[in-house]
């Protein structure tokens, strides 16, 4: 696999035989479930977030190698382009003080990579999408050099065909081309896994994309791109067109996107793998020697190799995953919404909402996905998306009468989704502190009506009503928001604004 990777060319045989071998890790995928070979219930989640790199001046540094290199930790890998860190924090357990916990690994965790950032002029900055990026930085030439992005960048951009078309009407028109995926790499974002049995699938991710729309209204943090102010939560439009294999011909057809937020309620985990399957042609058609129904006769769990490797090129915004842990198969839902930040204890706050309101509803006798339109779940994504805490979005009624209504995204939150939270967190076992505590960060937001993306647009013009340029501003409020950031008190406390009066540029 590694000398195929490096090498870049696949013959004509190759996407036969890659279809081929992902048909066997489908089917090897059935027989696992049929025969109930998965990891028994463990409440283990996980925690990922990609974090940017920028100079004092509040600028991006190319120098993630650099960086890697004086970390020396396997917490820490690349990312897209050379501005980009991950963190992955190990599986816990959820219950008890486990938030707290959390929040602690990644203070430490953050704060030595900073240190560490530091010795080459550089800083952390966790944020959805970096102000201060520029169309001239995300250029190819400055991807990570790593083989594997170079091969999937050429390989999308083949399969475009032609210039990718970035397009967003939001406070502000963005109108651009790229002649790479390179502005992928400006979405830096979180990414919750919760593991789940077989039986538990469906429900946890029909109640995943349920709220994903209330996930972005509370923690929207992606105002701006490439000097514009856009949507509240811009990633999502960005990622989407900057890896689109689609020229506007198969758009008109109504050829699905690789990053979408799916058609339909599901009923198992193999409803996912199995249309990754049947609607996207493989893009890295890399095969490995195991054949995975030979390991299952012989009463061995296959890696499915291909089929994860594929599932990985489909950018669902609740993924499924299939992994081995201890020689055991499980299933995961990765949650891949929210933006990065502002702060610790922002994204720790983020994933209680998550997993509490998640167990709520996926254990609900009546299912929201049984009462909410597949179509109205998509379209309050995209509102939350454009209008992050001011959105307004259709939700079920309660009471008799059913049917749905709609529904200011702070009202929802407070009023219906934090108890559900509150009682889903409860039953995971988590501490009161925890639960009260982190909860409490979202009740906060709402009332307030503040985020980390109505933080920056209000700081931005702020810094624009001083006089100053709107280059200066976007480093400005950029600077500012790094140091609020490492001083760690929630969003919703931050002041609005420049700390002093800064001479127009």
């Amino acid at each position: 696999m590694g000398e195929k990777v490096a090498a870049g060319q696949f013959d004509l045989s190759d996407r036969q035989r890659y279809r081929d071998k992902l048909r066997r890790c489908l089917t090897g995928l059935e027989r696992l479930l049929a025969e109930k070979r998965f990891d028994r219930p463990k409440n283990l989640m996980g925690l990922e977030i990609e974090l940017n790199l920028a100079g004092a001046d509040g600028m991006p540094k190319m120098l993630n190698a650099q960086v890697l290199e004086r970390i020396a930790s396997r917490d820490f890998q690349t990312e897209l382009a050379m501005f980009n860190l991950e963190v992955n924090i190990a599986p816990h357990r959820l219950g008890g003080r486990v938030f707290d916990r959390l929040d602690e690994e990644l203070r430490t965790s953050l704060g030595y990579a900073d240190r560490k950032a530091g010795e080459v002029d550089a800083g952390i900055v966790m944020i959805g999408i970096l102000p201060t990026l520029d169309r001239d930085d995300l250029v190819s030439s400055n991807l990570s050099a790593v083989d594997r992005y170079t091969l999937l960048n050429d390989q999308i951009v083949a399969a475009r065909g032609e210039d990718f078309k970035l397009e967003i009407d939001g406070v502000e028109h963005l109108s651009c081309t790229s002649k790479s995926i390179a502005p992928e790499a400006a979405c830096t974002s979180v990414q919750l896994h919760l593991q789940v049995t077989p039986d538990r699938f469906a429900d946890v991710w029909n109640a995943a994309q349920a709220v994903a729309a209330a996930q972005i209204a509370v923690g929207a943090n992606s105002p701006f791109l490439f000097g514009r102010e856009l949507w509240r939560e811009s990633r999502p439009p960005l990622f989407q067109q900057s890896t689109d294999t689609r020229p506007p011909e198969l758009q008109a057809q109504g050829v699905r996107p690789r990053t979408w937020f799916g058609e339909r309620w599901v009923t198992s985990a193999f409803d996912l793998f199995e249309e990754n399957l049947r609607y996207y042609p493989a893009l890295l058609p890399i095969c490995d020697d195991e054949d995975p129904l030979e390991v299952l006769d012989r009463g061995g769990v296959p890696t499915l190799a291909e089929l994860v490797l594929h599932n990985g090129t489909v950018y669902r915004w609740n993924r499924p995953v299939y992994g081995i842990a201890d020689g055991v198969p499980h299933l995961r839902v990765e949650n891949r919404v929210l933006p990065a930040g502002p702060t610790v204890t922002d994204v720790i706050a983020n994933a209680a909402f998550y997993y509490g309101v998640v167990r709520a509803l996926a254990e609900d006798s009546r299912p929201v996905w049984s009462r909410l339109p597949f179509e109205a779940a998509a379209a309050n994504f995209d509102a939350a998306c454009k209008d992050g805490i001011d959105a307004r979005l259709t939700w079920p009624r309660r009471g008799r009468y059913g049917g749905t209504a709609e529904v200011d995204a702070v009202t929802l939150v407070r009023d219906e989704l934090l108890p559900l939270a509150e009682a889903g967190l409860d039953a995971w076992g988590i501490e009161p502190a925890d639960r009260d505590l982190y909860l409490g960060v979202i009740e906060e937001r709402c009332r307030r009506r503040v985020n980390g993306a109505t933080w920056q647009t209000a700081t931005f013009h702020r810094a624009l009503d001083l006089g100053l340029g709107r280059e200066a501003a976007l480093a400005a409020t950029t600077r500012r928001y790094r140091e609020l950031m490492q001083q760690g008190d929630p969003v919703h406390t931050w002041p609005v604004g420049l700390p002093e009066p800064v001479p127009a540029v």
